[in-house]
């Protein structure tokens, strides 16, 4: 036998090692949390290396820094040069990115019968909901009544390519309800461009799910609006995207009543009748968007909730009204499995 066959079989034992050692690498979920958008965020990946899970999730809070400095309601940002120029009656050349949320957001509100706005910024403002710490106190009766009167509406913008005006000087944008959503599609979109297939997006409470954890789906919990646990668990499978609107997330407490974020633009006011509404997006584009923004409709119209997930295609959809009954449609019951005595009072089609 020749010599170098000799010295060449070691080498190839040593490789054949290598790789099996490789190959036995243990998957594991990797996870690292922030806190933006005024909310805690979660990014999980699954799998075998940790350099390369921490590369993308870094990849996605860096994305999602930026999209909170850029789009930031309040502080300095895009957003609020161009809230600066339509108070003034003046036209703004936005960035492409943008104009594409302000027509996107502007097609949201028109399906959802203008319940969720984003133009009512400073009726935001007025109920103190624009910062993280709030002030519970009700605001002036007349400063609501003349706001509500001039009702200013995305359908107030005029969007010309990048070109942005409005026809009413009191739109004023707040993409708080919307943002998260976008979010979501923005993380999916860059894990998906590094290579992760499994991987957990959670933004308080707004979650998209990428492939699975090993052999078994990401499973998730829906939110008891009332008390410390879940109300129920449920399945997240590839790309979908679930989320839930509560008045149990932003609000105050004044006399006994419960003042929520999620403002009525008909009254002005907290919308009453609904502790909390989610939804679950099943694949499609924009999954994470659609988890966002049309649950606020949903969740405004109380009783008429049902209407307003269908206009957005949503069939898997959970209502919690003001009295604690849990009303959840056909197809998203079929997936639930409920915690503790919870259960759901009605099923609707």
């Amino acid at each position: 036998m020749s010599p170098v066959l000799w010295w060449r079989r070691p080498w190839v034992a040593l490789l054949a090692f290598a790789l099996l050692l490789g190959a036995c690498s243990r998957a594991e979920v990797f996870r690292q949390e922030a806190y933006v958008f005024g909310t805690r965020v979660d990014v999980s990946v699954y799998g075998t290396d940790p350099a390369e899970a921490r590369r993308a999730m870094d990849a996605v809070l860096r994305e999602f820094d930026r999209l909170h400095a850029a789009y930031h309601a309040w502080q300095p940002s895009e957003l609020t040069r161009l809230n600066e120029a339509l108070a003034r009656g003046e036209s703004m050349e936005v960035s492409e990115e943008l104009a594409m949320l302000l027509h996107d957001a502007q097609q949201m509100a028109v399906t959802g019968d203008e319940l969720f706005d984003p133009a009512l910024g400073r009726l935001i403002a007025l109920w103190g909901f624009h910062t993280d710490e709030f002030v519970p106190v009700v605001p002036d009766a007349e400063a609501l009544r003349t706001l509500i009167d001039a009702r200013p509406r995305m359908a107030d913008l005029r969007i010309d390519g990048r070109r942005v005006s409005s026809a009413n000087p009191l739109v004023q944008i707040d993409l708080g309800g919307y943002a998260k959503g976008y979010a979501l599609d923005r993380a999916a979109a860059i894990l998906r461009g590094m290579g992760i297939a499994n991987a957990l997006i959670n933004i308080g409470g707004n979650v998209m799910a990428l492939g699975a954890k090993g052999e078994q789906p990401w499973r998730i919990g829906i939110q008891h609006p009332r008390e410390p646990r879940p109300l129920a668990t449920l399945p997240l499978y590839d790309g979908e995207a679930i989320g839930t609107s509560g008045d149990y997330q932003r609000y105050f407490e004044l006399d006994g009543e419960r003042y929520t974020h999620l403002l009525d633009p008909r009254t002005g006011r907290p919308a009453r009748g609904t502790q909390a509404l989610t939804v679950l997006i099943t694949p499609r584009e924009g999954a994470g968007t659609l988890s966002d923004g049309p649950s606020k409709p949903a969740f405004i119209a109380g009783d008429g909730w049902r209407e307003y997930t269908r206009r957005f295609g949503i069939d898997h959809a959970l209502r919690v009204d003001a009295d604690g009954r849990v009303e959840v449609t056909r197809a998203l019951r079929a997936r639930l499995q409920w915690v503790g005595d919870s259960r759901a009072d009605a099923v609707v089609d």
